[in-house]
């Protein structure tokens, strides 16, 4: 009998099967559903035409609501979103909502909270289901947003769902799911410090294309792969849906547990790993040290090349930000690059979570706790002259005209968001470059698409920013 992989080995362990293999349907129990602003009202109606008006949900302690794509709007529609979240919760008894609570029945854009750290907001979903402890390795995790993979970072299975699949999770916590093959994805050597994972996601999607993953477990393995920080693995998996996977995952490390054991409201897991006689449907290895900084040209992520090959491109706007690109150390990487130079296009930051805004408010350049006489991350951002807003998702998917940072022309973009298809971030007309942070924030200072390597010249260190 052929051995199983950790996908297969979590599915498994939820089926209550001693082995499956690729192509097996099984019913699967579920630890975390989590839903946000857009799709939640969609999935609760779903759950009160079929259950019942007044029927409870599974298990309150593992259902998880997160507002986050449409808060900063006047938009009155979205603000009734919000409110049909606060409605269900309060009826439902639900621990686990983190209201904007400066989003109230009043017309206008809602006030930003003053302080990250005095808000229930937490911002992105995918950065605050960790952060948050609901988040564990071998676990499975569904969430009605497509970038639920993002948590396979943490050795589990995390996948997105439609709403109608996760009102039915909703009524009995279980999902019906085919088993996928996995796609082994191995980098040798250690990360140079001009690359980040957004540049190792960018070449793999190049190499396969946005439809060469569909249906699959997307495998990160290798040296290269425990050489990254737990925030750049979870930009890996955060894009295999950009890919067509069904999920993606890294191995568990030291640099994951110190995470999970901070944080986890639950201190009981399973870590799994591929058998030695596991199976792969597709295998590729890299050398990290022949990858040069990339970018997905305009109009999707597989349309790969390099920085270099960019550099006659001009830039209308950077963007910093999103569940891909608005970690505490994506903004580390773009401000150690910006520090002491003022860019040359409007460039806005957004951060991932109110965590990741505390973060940059607290933490100096190298992510430990600023001196009294030292610049914050965000200091450093200002200074360079990057617009910052508040923490949520923001012009990732474009949002209503009054979004922050949306495009709204012909701009050409280089963004460190997920999808450049178009309209993604706001107007049809626009273009928008994919890249690194680093890649990002040399194009904000030359007003061109720039190789970091222009600007680094020695590792980034980030220290314990987004761990502890």
């Amino acid at each position: 009998m052929a051995g199983m992989t950790i996908t297969e080995k979590i599915m498994a362990k939820h089926s209550g099967r001693k082995h499956v293999q690729p192509g097996d349907n099984i019913w699967v129990d579920v630890d975390i559903l989590m839903t946000h602003d857009v799709c939640g009202p969609g999935t609760i109606g779903i759950f009160h035409e079929k259950f019942g008006r007044n029927a409870k949900v599974w298990d309150k302690q593992r259902v998880v609501i997160i507002p986050d794509h449409y808060i900063f709007t006047a938009d009155q529609k979205c603000h009734r979103n919000v409110q049909i979240l606060r409605d269900f919760v309060r009826e439902q008894g639900l621990p686990f909502y983190y209201d904007p609570e400066f989003v109230k029945n009043e017309l206008g854009m809602p006030n930003p909270y003053l302080d990250p750290n005095k808000t229930t907001y937490k911002g992105v979903c995918h950065k605050a289901l960790p952060e948050e402890g609901h988040v564990r390795p071998g676990e499975i995790l569904l969430g009605t947003d497509s970038h639920t993979c993002t948590a396979g970072a943490f050795g589990q299975f995390a996948t997105g769902v439609g709403n109608t699949d996760a009102a039915f999770t909703l009524g009995t916590g279980k999902t019906w799911l085919k088993v996928p093959p996995t796609m082994k994805f191995k980098f040798h050597g250690e990360i140079p410090p001009y690359l980040t994972a957004k540049d190792l996601i960018l070449l793999v999607i190049g190499d396969i294309g946005v439809a060469g993953a569909t249906y699959k477990t997307m495998y990160f393995a290798g040296q290269g792969i425990s050489s990254l920080t737990l925030e750049d693995r979870m930009t890996l998996t955060n894009m295999a849906i950009e890919a067509g996977g069904k999920n993606g995952v890294c191995d568990v490390d030291e640099k994951t547990l110190q995470y999970v054991r901070h944080r986890s409201r639950i201190k009981n897991w399973e870590i799994f790993t591929d058998d030695a006689n596991a199976q792969y449907c597709y295998e590729k290895q890299w050398d990290l040290s022949t990858i040069e900084p990339l970018v997905a040209k305009p109009h999707s992520p597989d349309n790969r090349d390099t920085a270099r090959n960019c550099r006659d491109v001009k830039v209308d706007q950077a963007y910093i930000g999103s569940c891909t690109g608005g970690k505490i150390t994506d903004m580390i990487f773009a401000a150690s690059i910006l520090k002491g130079r003022e860019v040359k296009v409007p460039t806005y930051v957004v951060p991932g979570s109110t965590e990741v805004h505390s973060d940059m408010k607290r933490l100096n350049l190298v992510g430990v706790e600023k001196g009294p006489n030292e610049k914050s991350v965000e200091d450093i951002l200002l200074d360079a002259g990057c617009k910052v807003g508040p923490s949520g998702c923001s012009a990732c998917l474009g949002g209503p005209p009054d979004t922050f940072g949306r495009l709204g022309g012909t701009e050409v973009c280089i963004s460190t968001t997920n999808r450049n298809f178009p309209g993604r971030m706001g107007s049809m007309q626009a273009a928008v470059y994919l890249a690194s942070p680093l890649t990002v924030a040399a194009s904000a200072l030359t007003g061109r698409i720039t190789d970091p390597r222009e600007f680094v010249v020695k590792p980034i260190q980030t220290g314990m920013a987004g761990v502890l």
